[in-house]
C-alpha cells in the first residue's frame, strides 16, 4: 500500500474535530488558531522497537502509549491538549495492524479531545514519534525552575509498577502471577494525568511528569529550580501489588528509581494540604505529600528514611549511558 493510501485510509479524521482547526491532514501543513489569552504548549516523544517497546507488542497497546507519554507532558505543564501530528516508520504495511492501531488511537484521542492534524509515513524500522500541541492561559505555566525553598513536594497517583513489570519481563525477576497482573497494565497503559493538571494551574510552584523515575526528574526540578529536593521513602505512593512483592522480600528501588510511572510530581507553598485532599477526591485520584525542598546542598535528591538520610544509593535513568 501507498503512503498516501496508508494516509487517506488510515489516519484521516482521527480524534476529535476542534473549530480552532483552520486545516488539517492532507496538504503540506496544517494550519491552527491560537485564541487571545492564551499560548501553545508543544512537545515530542519517540518510541522505537526493541528499545522502547518489545517486538511484537500489540498496535492497540502502542497506539495508547504512544498517546499517554504525550499527554503526560501537556498534564505537566497544566495544558489542555488539542492537536498531534504522527510520523511513522513502518517495516510493513499489514493492513490488519495498520486498523487496529488507528482505530485505538482515534478512541484514546477522541477521550481526551485531541485532533490528528498531519504527519508522515516512511519505510523502515517500526518508530513511532507523535508530536502534540496543547493550550494554555498565558502566564500560567507550572516550570520545573520555579520550585521555593520550603514548599512540600507532592506525587499523584502509584509509582514503581511500571519498572517492575518490566523487570519481569526482561526476565530479571520473578514475580507472582497475581503481582505481575496487576502491575502490568502501568507498563502498557499509563493513564495520564491531563485533568489534574490542569485543576493544578495557580495552586502549585513547579510541576513534572515522572517518566525517568523519582529521582531522575526530582533532580531535573532541584537543578533548574537551584534547590535540593527531601523525599521521605516511608512515603511514596506504592499500590498494593507492590506492598505484596515488598512482602515477598522485594525492593523498594523500582518506585524511587524505575521510571515509566507517567503521574505527576509537583511542589506546592506548605498548606495546601486540604485542596489537594478536596481535589483527590473531586478527580478520584490520588495525591500524596512525599518530601519537602530545601536549600541547595551538595546532594540535588536526598532520600529519608523515617526523617534520617537513607543510605540507599540509587541513579536516575539514563536514556543515553
Amino acid at each position: 500500500m501507498a503512503e498516501f493510501s496508508i494516509i487517506e485510509k488510515y489516519f484521516t479524521s482521527l480524534g476529535r474535530e476542534h473549530s480552532d482547526t483552520s486545516l488539517s491532514v492532507g496538504d503540506d501543513a496544517a494550519i491552527i488558531s491560537v485564541p487571545d489569552g492564551f499560548e501553545m504548549v508543544v512537545s515530542v516523544d519517540t518510541m522505537t522497537e526493541g528499545i522502547h517497546f518489545f517486538e511484537g507488542l500489540s498496535p492497540e497497546l502502542l497506539a495508547h502509549k504512544l498517546l499517554a507519554v504525550n499527554l503526560s507532558d501537556m498534564a505537566a505543564m497544566g495544558a489542555r491538549p488539542k492537536w498531534v501530528t504522527l510520523a511513522m516508520g513502518l517495516s510493513s504495511h499489514d493492513e490488519q495492524w495498520l486498523k487496529r492501531f488507528s482505530e485505538t488511537f482515534d478512541k484514546v484521542a477522541k477521550a481526551h479531545g485531541v485532533q490528528l492534524i498531519g504527519g508522515d509515513t516512511t519505510e523502515g524500522p517500526l518508530v513511532l514519534s507523535l508530536t502534540i500541541m496543547g493550550l494554555l492561559p498565558k502566564g500560567m505555566s507550572m516550570q520545573r525552575s520555579k520550585a521555593a525553598v520550603g514548599d512540600d513536594i507532592y506525587c499523584s497517583g502509584y509509582i514503581g509498577d511500571a519498572a517492575l513489570a518490566l523487570t519481569k519481563l526482561l526476565g530479571e525477576q520473578n514475580l507472582t502471577d497475581d503481582v505481575f497482573s496487576d502491575v502490568l497494565p502501568a507498563l502498557h497503559m499509563p493513564q495520564p494525568q491531563v485533568t489534574l493538571g490542569q485543576r493544578l494551574l495557580g495552586q502549585v510552584s513547579c510541576c513534572i511528569d515522572l517518566s525517568d523515575g523519582l529521582i531522575g526528574d526530582g533532580e531535573h526540578i532541584a537543578q533548574q529550580s537551584g534547590v535540593s529536593l527531601e523525599i521521605e521513602i516511608r512515603s511514596l505512593p506504592i499500590s498494593d501489588a507492590y506492598r505484596q512483592y515488598l512482602k515477598e522480600g522485594g525492593f523498594i528501588k523500582y518506585a524511587i528509581a524505575g521510571g515509566d510511572d507517567y503521574q505527576l510530581l509537583f511542589t506546592a507553598p506548605q498548606g495546601k494540604e486540604s485542596t489537594f485532599e478536596k481535589m483527590a477526591k473531586e478527580l478520584d485520584v490520588k495525591i500524596t505529600k512525599i518530601g519537602r525542598v530545601t536549600k541547595q546542598g551538595d546532594t540535588l535528591v536526598q532520600l529519608l528514611d523515617d526523617g534520617k538520610p537513607s543510605l540507599t544509593k540509587l541513579k536516575a535513568f539514563q536514556h543515553f549511558r
